[in-house]
This record gives structure tokens, sequence and C-alpha cells, in this order.
């Protein structure tokens, strides 16, 4: 899969989510329409409060684009992105999800 690194959001979830729909989404549309390839997307690490917009749109994005699949996780750690993206290749059948990674690649307890 392609890691697709998220660029920076605002703390507030409103603004975050507003500011990935209205620039990185179609940049992510665009790619998965014209590469073909399923995506990783990684997105800097944010309150907790972020999860549920980012899961939408992670979710939105595997539905529409089946049967490519879109997966998302929390980090900007190499390792952690690293890790996450040899599991999801590894594993065909999970898509439409997103996980916050520590710097091994899972989350901790």
């Amino acid at each position: 899969m392609a890691l697709w690194a998220v660029g920076e959001l605002p703390d507030d979830a409103l603004a975050a989510a507003a500011r990935f729909h209205a620039e990185s989404l179609p940049e992510i549309e665009a790619a998965l329409a014209k590469e073909g390839t399923s995506l990783v997307l990684a997105f800097p690490p944010a309150d907790p409060v972020h999860r549920g917009w980012r899961l939408a749109a992670v979710q939105g994005l595997a539905r529409k684009h089946a049967p490519l699949r879109v997966n998302g996780v929390e980090s900007v750690e190499e390792a952690a992105l690293s890790a996450a993206n040899r599991y999801l290749d590894s594993a065909p059948g999970v898509t439409g999800q997103y996980w916050p990674l520590d710097a091994e690649g899972v989350e901790g307890p």
C-alpha cells in the first residue's frame, strides 16, 4: 500500500476536518482514481476528539473506492508508519480502519 502523509491540520477538530475535506480529500481521491493503488493515510498526532471525523473520512473513502483499500493511522514516527504499512500490505481484507500508533506501530494500553 502507498503511504499518504496528511499535512499539518488545525488543533480544533471542526477546523481540521474542514481543511482536510477542502484541501487533502480532492488530492487523495485523484490519486486513488489515477493510480489505482490502495492507500494508508498517515494523519499527524491529535487530540482524541479528531478520531470520529478521521474514521468517517477513511471509511467513506474505502467504500467509495472499493476494491482498493484505504486505511488511516495516526503517527509521524517512521518506524511506526513502516510497521503499519507492512502489516496492511499483508492483510488484504483490512480496509476502512483507523489506528493511533505508538513509536513501535501499535497503540499502547
